[in-house]
């Protein structure tokens, strides 16, 4: 995820972070509510809990806020970030062991339950399925994997018909429909997005089972399955 000029490293864009995922996924509060909900249904209370893409803190700060017992163990690989994740846990952030870097840099586990929320169209598709695998060696037979990320159709056609869609609901948002267009533009060209189907088979292969769809915003799509 880092690389020149990474925003994610960037100070100025990590100040205004926290904005962005309310203003660009549809429903994110609630996705993040569903993700809770789906952990918690097989999370005990003093259970512990796999973030991947920890950095600015904003799904543990609801995981923590529901659940008093939970500890996390924390994975990013932008310093800022984490700095931010940090500051905007505040007092919470004692209940996370934090770890800068990819999934191998994690603990082993075995853990209770993991997430991955808007970060797994940032890794390269022929990383996307060690990545996974890795994740699923961490966890507890059983224990929920809760993903969600830009995730829609790539044939000709409907893959630009979806970016225009992602560009229309961010101006929708209060943006400015040229920054709009250009984040669109900044998603089509950079990011390795896989098409649902696509994301979901790499879940099944990685070996996780009971995959379900549990969240659809436009171009964003979320997943349970279990180790």
């Amino acid at each position: 995820m880092t690389a020149p000029q990474d925003p994610f490293n960037d100070p100025h864009a990590v100040a205004t972070y926290a904005q962005g995922p309310a203003r660009n996924v549809p429903g994110w509060a609630d996705m993040v509510r569903m993700a809770d909900l789906l952990v918690a249904e097989r999370v005990p209370h003093d259970g512990k809990v796999l973030v991947i893409g920890a950095g600015g803190g904003l799904e543990i700060q609801r995981f923590a806020a529901s659940h008093a017992g939970w500890r996390f163990a924390g994975v990013d690989p932008a310093p800022e970030m984490l700095k931010l994740a940090r500051a905007t846990l505040g007092p919470v952030a004692g209940c996370v062991e934090w770890h800068e870097g990819y999934v191998d840099t994690a603990p082993a586990g075995p853990f209770d339950a993991a997430t991955c929320l808007l970060t797994m169209h940032f890794i390269a598709h022929e990383a996307r399925r060690p990545t996974l695998e890795a994740i699923r060696r961490r966890l507890r037979p059983g224990a929920p994997f809760v993903a969600a990320h830009l995730s829609f159709p790539q044939a000709p056609g409907e893959r630009e018909r979806w970016l225009g869609r992602y560009a229309a609901f961010v101006a929708s948002s209060g943006v400015e429909p040229a920054k709009a267009r250009a984040a669109a533009e900044a998603v089509g060209s950079r990011l390795p997005v896989l098409s649902p189907e696509q994301d979901e088979a790499l879940l099944r292969e990685a070996g996780f089972e009971g995959v379900e769809l549990f969240y659809a915003g436009f171009a964003f799509r979320g997943w349970v399955g279990y180790a």
